[in-house]
C-alpha cells in the first residue's frame, strides 16, 4: 500500500470493519502510518455511564502556528444484509473505476484523500511553516459523547491551540465542487402527552378523548412558520415525528396520547428560546380545554455559522482550480462532529458526494477521491503559504 495514494488508502481502510464503537484496527492503520510519517500520534480512550469506551486518534506534526486541523472519524453504520451488496461491504473493491464499501463516502473516503495529501505535502514542503493537526474519532456514527467533544477538550487541557479546520463530510449533492458547508443548523427533539379518559365510545360524555386536544396542539405547532430564514440558513423547520395512542381497539377512547417532534432550526433560535416558544404555543392552544405536558431532550447541537474568510476563500480557490467549480457555502444537512469542532477554531466542511452514504453499495469513483486529495493538498499549500 502506498499510504500516499488516497485510492490505496481509503481501501486498506474500508478493509477494517470499524462498525461503530467498534475501532476495527482503522485507528491502528493511520497510527502506524502516521508516525512513520514524523507525527506525534496518541491514542485516548473516553469512557461514560451506560455507553461504550471509544478509541480516538490525536496525531501532530510540527510545533509552530499557525495549525491546520484535519478531522474526520473512522466508525461506520453497520452493512446491513451483506447478500445485498454487489460487492461485500467491507472488501474495498474497485469494479470499473469505482470504489465499494462501507465508509467509502462517509468518510473513510474523505480521510484518506486528506490524510494522503497531508503525507505529500509534508514530504515535499520539510519544515513548512506551521502544524498539521489530525483528529479522529470512532464515535461519530454513534451517541457522540467519547468520541470528537472530549478528544477536543483533552487536547486544549494538553495546551493545543488550532487556526482552522476542514472536516472531510460528504458535502456534495451532485458533484465534487458543488458544496461547501461553513456552518450547520441546530436539532431540539422533544414530545407532547396529551391526558384523557378512557371509556366506551358509545358513550363520550363519559370519556375524554386526548386525539382531539391532541390534534389542536399539534396543528398550533405548524400553523404559524417558526421564521422565514437568514441571509445564511434556511427557514427552521418543525417535523413530527411519530404520534401514537397505543390503541388496538376500535370502540374504546383511548386514555392518552403521544406524539413526538424535532425542529432544525437556525441561529435566530437557541435550544432556550425555541423550547419557550413552543411551549407558549402549546399554552395558548390548549387554554384550559386540554391537558397536556412536554419534554425536550438534551441537545448540544446548536446552530453555527465561519463566517466567509480568507480560509474559506483559499478551500474555493482550491476546489475550483481542481474541478472548474465555484463551490457554494451551504448551512444545510444534520449535524455533524462541527458543533464541537466550532467552539475550538474556524471549521468548514468539505468531502465526497454524498449519494450513497449509509446505503447498501456504498461508492465512490476513484477519480473523485484523486481529485478530492488534490484540492486538500492545495488548501495546505494556501494555508501554510508553501
Amino acid at each position: 500500500m502506498d499510504p500516499r495514494s488516497a485510492i490505496d488508502l481509503a481501501q486498506a481502510l474500508i478493509r477494517c470493519r470499524s462498525v461503530t464503537p467498534a475501532e476495527g484496527g482503522a485507528l491502528a492503520l493511520l497510527a502506524d502510518l502516521l508516525r512513520e510519517a514524523g507525527f506525534s500520534v496518541e491514542r485516548p480512550v473516553f469512557s461514560a455511564p451506560g455507553t461504550p469506551d471509544v478509541e480516538n486518534l490525536y496525531a501532530r506534526l510540527g510545533t509552530q502556528a499557525p495549525v491546520l486541523v484535519l478531522a474526520g472519524h473512522t466508525d461506520v453504520v453497520p452493512p446491513g444484509d451483506e447478500g445485498r451488496w454487489t460487492h461485500p461491504p467491507f472488501s474495498g473493491e474497485i469494479v470499473d473505476g469505482v470504489l465499494y464499501g462501507r465508509g467509502a463516502v462517509d468518510m473513510k473516503g474523505g480521510i484518506a484523500a486528506m490524510l494522503a495529501a497531508a503525507l505529500r505535502f509534508a514530504a515535499e514542503n520539510p519544515g513548512f511553516a506551521g502544524s498539521i493537526a489530525v483528529l479522529i474519532t470512532g464515535d461519530e456514527e454513534g451517541p457522540a459523547i467519547n468520541g470528537t467533544v472530549k478528544l477536543l477538550d483533552w487536547a486544549k487541557v494538553r495546551g493545543e491551540r488550532f487556526d482552522a479546520c476542514i472536516l472531510g463530510e460528504p458535502t456534495n449533492p451532485e458533484r465534487l465542487g458543488d458544496m461547501i458547508k461553513i456552518g450547520r443548523r441546530g436539532s431540539l427533539s422533544g414530545s407532547v402527552v396529551v391526558h384523557g379518559k378512557q371509556g366506551h365510545v358509545a358513550y363520550p360524555h363519559l370519556a375524554e378523548n386526548p386525539i382531539d386536544g391532541m390534534v389542536r396542539l399539534l396543528a398550533a405547532l405548524k400553523a404559524t412558520p417558526l421564521d422565514h430564514g437568514t441571509e445564511r440558513f434556511d427557514a427552521s423547520n418543525l417535523e413530527i415525528t411519530t404520534l401514537d395512542v397505543g390503541n388496538p381497539a376500535t370502540n374504546v377512547v383511548p386514555g392518552e396520547a403521544r406524539a413526538a417532534f424535532n425542529i432544525r432550526f437556525n441561529d435566530l433560535w437557541t435550544p432556550q428560546t425555541l423550547e419557550a416558544e413552543i411551549r407558549g404555543r402549546l399554552e395558548a392552544a390548549a387554554g384550559n380545554a386540554v391537558r397536556w405536558d412536554a419534554t425536550f431532550e438534551e441537545t448540544n447541537a446548536v446552530a453555527f455559522l465561519t463566517e466567509p474568510n480568507a480560509f474559506v476563500g483559499f478551500v474555493q480557490e482550491a476546489i475550483e482550480a481542481e474541478t472548474g467549480l465555484r463551490p457554494a457555502l451551504s448551512t444545510t444537512g444534520g449535524t455533524s462532529d462541527a458543533r464541537f469542532i466550532k467552539d475550538h477554531c474556524p471549521v468548514i466542511e468539505f468531502g465526497l458526494v454524498g449519494q450513497t452514504m449509509h446505503q447498501i453499495d456504498e461508492r465512490v469513483p476513484v477519480a473523485d477521491l484523486e481529485r478530492l486529495s488534490g484540492i486538500y493538498e492545495r488548501v495546505m499549500g494556501r494555508f501554510f503559504g508553501a
